[in-house]
């Protein structure tokens, strides 16, 4: 039935919908009932099974589509293609889709390991308008025209014309004047779009309002909610995530911030402080190209266990990762699963700093999801809540940090491996005060969108968040540059409501790397098997078979900044050793 669906890359990036709408009108007419059930179960199963190939073409354009655009900016063909994806194909396929939900949903029959998908769908089901696919599309647009903002804002340091991101490793600089300057021309630069975003905002905002309208939901997030699946918690479950987080680890911030300060020397820690070396030594250089990134983390991967770093070759040897920064390439990191291979594509933006060593081993932890679940028959089967997903990639930063020295794969000398990891999980404390920020933005939006439409407003919230979060840092003089630091998180503009996922997961994560430190063999085992698990059970299940819990309270974080602090204490002891340190753990204490 399926042997005229376009299959390189290139018939798939000129894929046609007249490809693709014959095999919809098939399945949706093809009858599913039988004289015995276990007819009718190889018929449905059967049935299934060439939607999901169906459906995995059209992902797979999509992706290879918005990849074109995504590696460069810039490529007009690239955008082109992808905006005659989102109006010619994008649309009719969603409805096609829809069509082929209601169709299993009204046969009797449940297939074993779809129940999950069944109450996935009908969330789905539920939630489709017509009117909404034209809205859809544009929304995808406006992403697209926030990535060639970003993308092409550059600067020119030293006679260089610099990305933002290839700016950052002067923030290591240990001359302060040096990181100041860096860090106010590169703001500079991102404030010269204030306006530019500020539009496009509220064009996101607008289009969003009406998406909800459209599908009867009583505001956006309401939307959001049934659209992202979250059965197994509430907003009122994140406001109180919000709060042990307010209780727990801004205090716990607080002391990794006052640390810093004292160790500088400073009267008040400033922005552009925040990266540098305490102790004053050059910035980590981990590695020169992305070649030796890629060989070292191979490495690393083999040591954790050797299935995996075989998995991480694969992606090596088929040209699977783009990670170099360069301009008008589009900003931030992510991992993609090609649909019809079930291969896994990183993208990322690498300038040789400690921080894109800890990104390729996120990102890789999603790979490896990808490469674990490969074997689920159907791609309905394959949606796993972002919750868990990023439980995948925050792990793998944790599972890998006793590999980061010794053996050809090291990166680092045991002192620079120890600074290295200390400051990995000083960033772990400090990031969950960051995330209750992003979250409580986007709830305040969504809560107040005749406020939200108007930017200054948003300013105003942000800088309130900011305050409550994340004292210890001296923004005086910088109040522009705070409180538009909404501007520079993608995912309030692309990806709505999706970052609490990354604080729950990483909560998750401090488990199974607690679980490493006690059995290292059975972590991973008890990890690799909740991957192999795909979307065929429920969140909190997923949680469990990679030996944690969902939690949302004080007491959870308490255990888990319990061991961490600890363990930046014993790394202490290695760092302020070391000689290129001298005697200065005497010094600070």
């Amino acid at each position: 039935m399926l042997n005229s669906l376009p299959e390189t890359s290139e018939e798939l990036l000129e894929g046609e919908w007249s490809q693709y709408e014959p095999y919809f009108r098939e399945l949706a007419g093809r009858p599913l009932a039988a004289n015995n059930v276990t007819l009718e179960v190889l018929r449905v199963m059967e049935w299934l099974e060439d939607w999901s190939k169906v459906s995995e073409h059209i992902q797979e354009q999509y992706l290879r589509s918005y990849l074109g655009t995504a590696v460069d900016t810039s490529d007009k063909e690239a955008k082109k293609r992808l905006f005659k994806f989102l109006d010619t194909i994008y649309q009719p396929a969603l409805d096609a889709e829809q069509t082929l939900k209601k169709k299993l949903l009204a046969n009797w029959l449940q297939p074993a390991g779809f129940e999950v998908t069944l109450r996935n769908m009908r969330a789905e089901a539920d939630l489709f308008r017509q009117e909404n696919l034209t809205l859809l599309a544009e929304e995808q647009k406006l992403c697209t025209q926030y990535d060639e903002l970003i993308g092409a804002q550059t600067v020119q340091w030293e006679g260089q014309e610099l990305t933002i991101s290839q700016l950052k490793p002067v923030f290591q600089n240990p001359e302060r004047d040096v990181r100041e300057r860096a860090w106010r021309l590169g703001a500079e630069r991102q404030l010269a779009d204030r306006q530019a975003i500020n539009e496009l905002w509220q064009k996101f905002l607008g289009l969003r309002l009406k998406i909800a309208a459209n599908a009867g939901k009583p505001d956006y997030r309401a939307y959001k909610w049934q659209e992202m699946l979250r059965f197994d918690y509430t907003p009122a479950d994140c406001r109180q995530f919000h709060q042990a987080i307010e209780q727990v680890m801004v205090p716990a911030a607080l002391r990794v911030y006052e640390r810093r300060r004292q160790r500088l020397g400073v009267r008040s820690l400033r922005p552009w402080d925040l990266d540098v070396d305490p102790l004053h030594n050059p910035p980590l250089h981990p590695f020169s190209e992305v070649g030796e990134l890629k060989a070292k983390t191979s490495a690393i991967f083999h040591q954790v266990d050797p299935q995996l770093g075989a998995r991480f070759d694969i992606m090596v040897n088929e040209n699977l990762l783009d990670l170099d920064n360069r301009k008008n390439k589009a900003p931030g990191a992510f991992c993609a699963g090609y649909a019809i291979s079930r291969r896994p594509f990183i993208f990322m933006n690498a300038v040789g700093m400690h921080n894109d060593v800890q990104t390729l081993l996120h990102e890789s932890g999603h790979a490896f999801h990808v490469f674990e679940s490969a074997p689920i028959r159907c791609s309905q089967q394959l949606s796993v809540p972002m919750e868990f997903a990023e439980v995948a990639s925050m792990s793998m930063e944790l599972l890998t940090s006793s590999y980061l020295t010794g053996g050809k794969g090291g990166f680092y000398t045991t002192a620079e491996a120890a600074r290295a990891n200390i400051e990995h999980l000083e960033e772990f404390i400090t990031f969950w005060p960051y995330m209750a920020i992003v979250d409580a933005f986007q709830h305040w939006v969504y809560e107040n969108p005749e406020k939200a439409a108007n930017p200054a407003e948003c300013d105003a919230c942000w800088g309130r968040l900011w305050e409550r979060f994340r004292p210890g840092i001296d923004w005086s003089g910088l109040e522009d540059e705070m409180v538009t630091g909404w501007h520079r998180k993608i995912h309030i503009f692309q990806m709505p409501f999706y970052y609490v996922e990354y604080g729950l997961a990483q909560l998750g994560a401090v488990q199974v790397w607690r679980n490493s430190l006690k059995d290292q063999a059975a972590a991973i085992a008890s990890y690799r098997h909740a991957l192999s698990l795909g979307g065929t059970v429920t969140l909190p299940e997923l949680y469990q078979a990679a030996g944690a819990r969902l939690v949302f309270d004080a007491g959870a974080l308490h255990e888990a900044v319990t061991l961490i602090e600890d363990t930046i204490e014993q790394l202490d002891v290695k760092l302020y050793r070391s000689p290129q340190n001298g005697d200065f753990h005497k010094m600070i204490k």
